[in-house]
């Protein structure tokens, strides 16, 4: 049986099991579509909520970020856990007791304003937006390679799949088509990694196979990385060399970020309990670590098998080795033939820039020592021969590069789709919601009948899910680097406000107000000057580079700041405004009451 057809087969199941569950779990009222009914178990919404949250970033791209780049990437993994953990312990618990089905409708209550709710959807829109282009961008990548199509055609397979599940079922469907989707990632995730650390450490578990030694002469794997890549002219794996400033605020921003995302939050509105919101938290944790803690190592291989590849053909000069492969042997070996399938799609590719029939593989930045440029005088070389490798391919591509089985190749493929699309079904949701519930009965049509509004949230997630797959049509970056933008708007808008909705009485509508604005338009501004995709297709105003930068803080870490001017305004706006109402206030004290734990406030 050839791959393509096993991929097919494995794909098609898992697509066969998703829409099964939607068709089970249809939605028939507002309260199934916004929240499942409030009848989700802990465990189960524990699952669900590790789905949604383990998103293309976190299977396809955060190992590709940790495989090029090393220590400094451990940020996203830092970042993201720690954010949840904010999630859980500062914001989950509370929100679910309010009773709420949307982030924007708690705003607008809390801070008593329609103004209010109504920048809250907007803030919503723009964080799901950007980040629901991210999980697009991975479909796109995994429908490319695996069955063999186009990105254009990929998302459009990716965004009908999402239609199937996410219009018909809503919440409820959502939800049961996530937990499946957490079993398909999770194993296919584990597996491959357990293959490849018994290959390259000898140890079943690729996280104490990552520290551990399998090497005859007794060096560990990360120093024969080390040693690898550094022989390469890339810096050392293990060191650290960016900015610690930005590193600190990037961590910053996802951790706050994280504990702002709408499509998250929104899960927890689903159990019958208040207390059951803080277990499903904790199992939440459990399943999330199962995955987060195997990424490193996942990345570490990744890289070491990838720059192993090129290393047989190595040309080696005093201090200097350089990686090179023939162009006869890309074209007709059969360990090599991953090559041949990944430069198909682009994400992959390389150029004989002098003609010497060999791909010469080195950094060009560290090739500025005697011995280096020798080599390269002598060789001919003007650059580096491998133009083109992808983040996103390292996770997808590394089973093949291992030469592991072909079922094992399928059954990751099923597995980055099930965390895009698990993820982006969220978003979708989220996105619906506010659309449906905050904009059109909230404020435009507030004497809408049930079966309007239940009509009106499908007709916006069909919407939503249209503009998500134009969108990530040409998205901005690879996925972890577009979600890494959305955690900043996160930080800056939606954080800031749900903080101090639930543990300020003194914050009244005027400083949240002025507050989500003043963040939101600050991060924004600093995106468009360094980004300019977000507004107007790619046209920056300054150069994306650490030297232009602002104090060295990159667009992805500004999310921090955003959220300090945030607070900032918003305490200010308050302390020169009129206290909240006292029921407000009175209302904000009751959310924090530990008794009466085990309800809620109904809907």
């Amino acid at each position: 049986m050839s791959q393509f057809t096993l991929n097919l087969i494995v794909i098609g199941l898992s697509f066969a099991l998703y829409i099964g569950i939607a068709i089970w779990a249809r939605a028939g009222s507002t309260a199934e579509f916004y929240a499942a009914n409030r009848g989700v178990g802990p465990v189960m919404n524990g699952m669900a909520t590790a789905a949604d949250w383990m998103s293309a970033a976190s299977f396809i791209s955060m190992a590709g970020l940790i495989a090029f780049t090393g220590y400094d990437n451990s940020t996203y993994l830092m970042g993201w856990t720690g954010g949840y953990v904010l999630l859980a312990l500062l914001l989950a618990p509370y929100l679910r007791k309010f009773g709420k089905f949307t982030v924007p409708e708690f705003i607008g209550d809390r801070f008593y304003s329609q103004t209010a709710r109504i920048i809250g959807v907007i803030c919503l829109l723009i964080v799901s937006i950007t980040y629901v282009i991210g999980q697009m961008t991975g479909v796109g990548v995994t429908f490319s390679r695996y069955l063999e199509v186009s990105n254009s055609t990929g998302l459009w397979i990716g965004a009908a799949l999402v239609f199937c599940y996410a219009v018909l079922g809503g919440m409820k469907g959502i939800t049961y088509t996530q937990v499946a989707q957490y079993v398909v990632l999770i194993v296919a995730y584990t597996i491959p990694a357990i293959f490849i650390s018994l290959q390259l450490t000898g140890n079943f578990l690729p996280q104490l196979g990552l520290f551990g030694t399998h090497d005859p002469t007794g060096t560990a794997f990360l120093a024969q990385l080390d040693g690898l890549v550094t022989d390469l002219g890339f810096r050392e794996y293990t060191a650290h060399h960016n900015s610690t400033l930005d590193m600190v605020l990037f961590t910053m921003a996802l951790m706050i970020g994280t504990a702002g995302l709408p499509h998250v939050i929104i899960r927890f509105f689903t159990v019958p309990k208040v207390s059951d919101a803080r277990k499903s938290a904790g199992w939440a944790l459990v399943f999330i670590a199962l995955l987060y803690t195997v990424a490193p190592a996942v990345g570490s291989m990744a890289r070491f098998n990838l720059t192993a590849t090129m290393w047989p053909g190595a040309q080696q000069g005093d201090t200097f080795s350089m990686g090179a492969v023939s162009l006869e042997e890309i074209e007709t070996s059969p360990d090599l033939a991953w090559m041949r399938t990944w430069q198909a799609t682009g994400l992959l590719n390389w150029e004989d820039k002098n003609g010497d029939g060999l791909i010469q593989y080195y950094n060009e930045a560290g090739a500025a020592n005697a011995p280096v440029a020798a080599i390269i005088e002598e060789q001919g070389l003007v650059g580096n021969e491998l133009i083109t490798v992808n983040n996103d391919i390292m996770v997808l591509a590394n089973p093949e590069i291992a030469n592991l089985p072909g079922w094992v190749i399928a059954i990751v493929a099923a597995g980055g789709l099930a965390a895009a699309l698990s993820t982006a079904a969220g978003l979708l949701l989220a996105i619906s919601g506010a659309v449906s519930h905050d904009l059109i009965k909230g404020t435009l049509m507030p004497n809408i009948s049930e079966r309007g509004e239940l009509n009106a949230a499908r007709i916006s997630m069909a919407v939503s899910i249209l503009v998500a797959t134009i969108l990530g049509l040409n998205p901005p970056g690879f996925a972890a680097q577009t979600v890494a933008l959305a955690f900043g708007l996160a930080a800056s808008s939606i954080f800031p406000v749900l903080m101090m909705g639930i543990f300020s009485t003194r914050v009244g509508k005027e400083g949240a107000i002025w507050g989500m604005v003043a963040g939101m338009l600050t991060t924004i501004l600093y995106i468009f000057t360094y980004k300019g995709w977000f507004f107007i297709g790619g046209t920056n105003m300054l150069p994306d580079t650490p030297d232009n930068w602002l104090f060295g803080i990159s667009p992805a870490s500004f999310g921090t700041i955003g959220a300090i001017i945030n607070f900032a305004v918003a305490f200010g706006v308050s302390a020169v405004s009129k206290r909240p109402p006292e029921h407000v206030q009175e209302l904000v004290e009751s959310i924090r009451v530990p008794r009466g734990a085990g309800g809620a406030v109904s809907h």
